[in-house]
């Protein structure tokens, strides 16, 4: 039976890219090496930042910067809580809290161009 196991994101530096998830979300690195790292991010779910300059295949277009890491939330307190302290850390804001059709979400960006989207559905 195959397993989704884990989300990589291409990266320009992943040493650097892991130290900013691990302050992010307060954990350790489970590997830290100069082309990958992989943090496991609360809930148990899996982060791989692969350098963008070493994956094989090495992504194409736009630098491989097209994703978004959705974090769910359990309340819209929580949402709120969240963006507080992400502000804090001067984290680029490309979405505010805001009600969508789906929930009530606001995104950021990290160092690499990719989203970091935390909402609470309704």
């Amino acid at each position: 039976m195959l397993t989704a196991a884990m989300t990589i994101l291409y990266v320009a530096n992943p040493l650097k890219s892991a130290r900013f998830y691990a302050d992010l979300f307060q954990v350790e690195p489970m590997e830290a090496y100069p082309t990958f790292c992989q943090l496991s991010l609360p809930g148990g779910f899996q982060l791989g930042l692969w350098s963008k300059y070493t994956a094989e295949p090495l992504p194409r277009g736009n630098d491989g910067n097209f994703g978004e890491l959705f974090i769910t939330a359990g309340s819209k307190e929580e949402v709120d809580t969240t963006f507080s302290a992400w502000a804090e850390k001067l984290l680029d804001v490309v979405q505010k809290p805001v009600d969508l059709d789906f929930g009530y979400t606001f995104a950021v960006i990290d160092p690499d161009g990719h989203r970091i989207r935390v909402c609470f559905l309704y």
